[in-house]
């Protein structure tokens, strides 16, 4: 979750809230409502409410001191004029429960009084804001409609008429533009929270898969790196366990691969913890061995009892890129993991060829093995990991059971000229 701002709530708010409409901290903060699910009121509502109130008496009692000074006008028009505007005034304490309601309330009180114009107009304009432009059209064409008949019936003597209903339908027309502008700036600002809410999801998201990605990728490299160590110490603590009569040299010698490649799993352990604290694994800890050190992993499964044939037909093991290299030897080093644990006793053939602007290939290959194979846990990660790290180096990876029943590892990397 998204940590607040200094000065704001957990959903992105102000703490002082009291300058924001309540319907925009509805939308962000649908908890903020009142007990019966509407938003309350903010200082800011009840100045925008009292100053919206009194704007409608002022214009009520102008229209109503015109409507006194006309002649033409009783005493009982005049009664009732004053007494429908003073009932729109009050009536627009409602207009932020039911605007649309108090909109088409205020069509027929603004035809047959003169002091409901101005109310009429601020309903108008909270229809703009509060609701869609549909009902905000509606009600605004609806006006449109009335004020011509209004001035027919009501018309002014000093003013000509075709200008009074001009003005008449300029004030309403800016007064559904207004509102529209309003509601506008309020559906911007919050479509701009809504997008920052997502661009922070993603960002989250974003930066959990790269801690997934960094995780699996930790984990294939601890595989490739312990793994072949770790087989080593099973295969001579195996051989002490079962041959406790072994003559000492042997056991020595057991005991000494033992040792080094206990300080070798250790030291590449280090290594990856390294590579976590710097976050690059190109110059943190060691160097990553590379093709030139092929043979010295051949020599190593030698020592180990293996069987193990090389045939390496690159002349210059310098010359292959560093990438590339060291993509090839953790495929030779899985695969003499792999027949280590599956194929004990068989012999393993290496093979690397390839020239420079050709490509690369790697063969891991062993046939059935000659006694029964105990179990082994495996899950065929170092596989996986395997044909990851030839895509990513640009080049493929296959890898199944032979025709002799054995089992062989085959990729193809690309060596650029």
């Amino acid at each position: 979750m998204p940590v607040p701002l200094e000065g704001t709530t957990a959903n992105g708010l102000p703490r002082h809230r009291w300058f924001l409409p309540s319907a925009v901290i509805a939308e962000l903060d649908p908890e903020a409502g009142g007990r019966r699910g509407r938003p309350r009121r903010t200082v800011r509502d009840w100045a925008v409410d009292l100053g919206a109130f009194f704007l409608a008496v002022l214009l009520a009692f102008a229209a109503g001191v015109s409507v006194e000074q006309s002649p033409h006008t009783s005493h009982q028009v005049m009664a009732m004029d004053v007494g429908l505007g003073a009932l729109a005034c009050l009536a627009l304490w409602l207009r932020r429960r039911w605007p649309l309601g108090l909109a088409v309330a205020m069509l027929p009180l603004g035809l047959l009084s003169d002091s409901a114009g101005g109310a009429s107009m601020i309903a108008l304009f909270t229809v703009a804001v509060h609701r869609p432009f549909k009902y905000s059209a509606w009600i605004g064409a609806a006006q449109l409609a009335i004020i011509p008949l209004f001035y027919w019936i009501r018309p002014d003597h000093d003013i000509p008429y075709l200008v009074t209903v001009a003005v008449a339908t300029l004030i309403t027309t800016g007064v559904v533009g207004w509102g529209l502008f309003v509601r506008s700036k309020r559906q911007l600002m919050l479509s701009l929270r809504d997008r920052a809410r997502r661009a922070e999801t993603e960002a989250a998201l974003r930066a959990e898969q790269a801690q997934r990605l960094a995780r699996e990728a930790i984990a294939r490299e601890m595989h490739d790196v312990l793994a072949h160590r770790l087989t080593l110490l099973s295969v001579h603590a195996g051989a002490l366990e079962f041959r406790p009569d072994a003559p000492q040299e042997e056991i020595a010698r057991a005991a000494g691969v033992i040792r080094e490649s206990a300080h070798d799993a250790l030291q590449d352990l280090r290594e990856i913890i390294g590579v976590l604290r710097a976050g690059d694994s190109d110059d943190a800890g060691r160097p990553q061995p590379t093709l030139a050190a092929l043979d010295a992993l051949v020599a190593e499964s030698r020592e180990a009892g293996m069987k193990v044939v090389l045939d390496h037909r690159v002349s210059d093991a310098s010359a292959v890129p560093a990438s590339v290299g060291r993509t090839a030897y953790r495929i030779a080093q899985e695969g003499l993991t792999n027949a280590r644990k599956h194929a004990p006793g068989a012999e393993v053939t290496v093979t690397v060829a390839g020239t420079p602007g050709d490509s690369l290939t790697v063969t891991v290959r062993n046939p059935e093995p000659p006694g029964a194979v105990p179990h082994v846990p495996g899950s065929g990660q170092g596989l996986i990991g395997l044909a990851e790290r030839a895509t990513l180096a640009g080049g493929r990876l296959e890898h199944g059971a032979g025709t002799d029943g054995g089992f062989r590892v085959h990729a193809w990397l690309p060596w650029p000229a």
